[in-house]
C-alpha cells in the first residue's frame, strides 16, 4: 500500500520498539508522529521509518511525556482540535501487571491522566489505549479507577466502544498475551463502529511460525546432532503456541524467555529459556554452539525468532546490542493485534465520513476549579520529583502456559 491511501492519520505515544504502530501503519493509519523515551527504542522505530516512503511524513520524538506539554506537540504537528483520527498508546503496564504491586494510580508510572491530557488537547476523532490484563481481570481491583478514566472521557465528549482482552493468539500470533484494549470514540462516531471484538484467525503454532528459521540455523552447523535435534523440536514444536514472552526490566540483570513457570512452557515447545541466542555470525565467533543450539530443554531463540513470536515481521529491524534488542521486542504490542483493532476504528471512521459526520470540537476553558482539578485525578496530591518514564513492561509475566 502506498503512502497516498492512508487517508487517516495517527500520532502515537510509549511506541516502544513500534508494535502497535506497525499494526495500525498495516491497517492503513498515516502516522503524524510516534513519541518514545527509550534511546534504544528510539533508534529501532527511526531505523524503520526514517527514509521509508510508506512512513513519509512521520516524525519520530524523544521526548519524557511527564514533561511534555500538550499544546506544544498540538502545534509542533500543525494540529487544530478535532483534526486527528486517531489516539494511540500502551501506556506502561507496570501499575496493573500482576507481576508488581498494582499501585494503579498511585504508581509514578502510571500515564493514563497524561494520555487523557492529550486527548483533552488534540481532540481525536477516536482513542486506543493498550495496556495488561491486569487493569481489567480481577474486575473489582481497579474498577473505581477505571470508571474515572471514563467519565473524564465522557466528559471530552467521548464514549467507550469496548474494554475487554484481547489474547494474541486469536489474531495469527503464535503466542499466549493478552492485553487489556481500550477503544472510545467521540460520540457522533459511535453509531458507526461495531462494539465486538475483532473477527479472529486461525491459530498459529510455533513451529508453524518458526521452522524456516529455525532449519535455517542448525543447516548453518556441521554438527551430526543437527538432524536429531531439529526434528526433536519440530515434534515438540507442534504442540501450540507460546507462552507470554517477558521483555525484563533494566534494573535486572540479562534477557531470558520469562519466569519459572514459562521456562518450562518454552521447554515443553522444545525450546530452551534460559536465554537468548546469539546471531549466527556472533555464535561462530565465540563457539557458542552448544549454549544456544544444543542444550538439554533445546536450542535457545535468536532476537529475530522472538521478534516473529511476537508478530513481527522479519524485515522490522532491531536496534541496540542483544539485550537491549530482546527487551524492546518482549515488550512490544503484537503488530496483527493492532491490525485488528486499527481497522475496526478505520471501518467506523470511513462510514462516519461517507455519511458525511463532522467531528464537534469543544469550546475550551481557560480557568480550572477545583472540580475540574480533582476530575484530573488529583494530580497535585501527588508528591516528590518527576522522573523519566520509560515504556518498560518488564510486569508482563502473564500466561505463561502452552495452549
Amino acid at each position: 500500500m502506498t503512502s497516498t491511501e492512508r487517508t487517516f492519520t495517527s500520532v502515537e505515544i510509549c511506541a516502544g520498539a513500534g508494535g502497535q504502530a506497525l499494526g495500525l501503519h498495516n491497517a492503513l493509519f498515516r502516522h503524524l508522529a510516534l513519541i518514545e523515551i527509550d534511546s534504544h527504542a528510539v533508534e529501532t522505530l527511526r531505523a524503520n521509518v526514517e527514509g521509508n516512503e510508506e512512513w513519509h511524513g512521520c516524525m519520530v520524538k524523544q521526548a519524557d511525556l511527564t514533561k511534555l506539554k500538550p499544546k506544544d506537540l498540538r502545534r509542533e504537528l500543525r494540529l487544530e482540535p478535532g483534526d486527528l483520527d486517531l489516539l494511540a498508546g500502551g501506556v506502561p503496564c507496570p501499575p496493573f501487571s500482576v507481576a508488581g504491586k498494582q499501585l494503579g494510580r498511585d504508581d509514578e508510572r502510571d500515564l493514563f491522566p497524561i494520555m487523557l491530557d492529550l486527548v483533552d488537547e488534540l481532540e481525536p476523532k477516536a482513542v486506543m489505549i493498550e495496556n495488561v490484563r491486569g487493569l481489567l481481570e480481577p474486575k473489582e481491583k481497579f474498577q473505581g479507577y477505571r470508571e474515572e478514566l471514563l467519565e473524564r472521557l465522557e466528559s471530552m465528549g467521548y464514549k467507550k466502544c469496548y474494554w475487554t482482552v484481547l489474547e494474541a493468539k486469536d489474531y495469527g500470533v503464535p503466542q499466549l498475551r493478552p492485553r487489556a484494549i481500550l477503544v472510545a470514540l467521540k460520540q457522533e462516531y459511535i453509531p458507526y463502529f461495531s462494539p465486538t471484538k475483532p473477527e479472529e484467525r486461525e491459530l498459529c503454532t510455533v513451529r508453524a511460525a518458526l521452522d524456516k528459521s529455525m532449519a535455517a540455523r542448525f543447516a548453518e552447523v556441521d554438527d551430526p546432532r543437527a538432524a536429531d535435534t531439529l526434528k526433536t523440536w519440530r515434534e515438540k514444536a507442534m504442540k501450540g503456541v507460546a507462552p507470554t514472552l517477558v521483555g525484563g526490566s533494566k534494573k535486572h540483570g540479562g534477557a531470558d524467555l520469562g519466569p519459572t513457570r514459562a521456562k518450562k512452557a518454552w521447554a515443553a515447545l522444545g525450546v530452551c529459556g534460559l536465554g537468548v541466542a546469539n546471531d549466527s555470525l556472533e555464535m561462530k565467533r565465540q563457539e557458542s554452539e552448544d549454549r544456544d543450539l544444543f542444550a538439554d530443554a533445546g536450542p535457545k531463540l535468536t532476537v529475530a525468532q522472538a521478534a516473529i513470536i511476537q508478530g513481527f515481521p522479519q524485515s522490522w529491524k532491531f536496534k541496540g546490542k542483544k539485550t537491549a534488542a530482546y527487551r524492546q521486542v518482549g515488550n512490544a504490542f503484537p503488530p496483527p493485534v493492532a491490525q485488528a483493532v486499527g481497522q475496526q476504528i478505520i471501518t467506523a471512521l470511513r462510514a462516519a465520513k461517507e455519511a458525511g459526520v463532522v467531528p464537534r470540537v469543544r469550546q475550551k476553558r481557560t480557568t480550572i476549579g477545583l472540580q475540574d482539578s480533582e476530575l484530573l485525578f488529583k494530580l497535585t496530591e501527588i508528591s516528590g520529583p518527576t522522573v523519566p518514564i520509560a515504556a518498560d513492561r518488564s510486569g508482563d509475566r502473564e500466561g505463561a502456559a502452552v495452549g
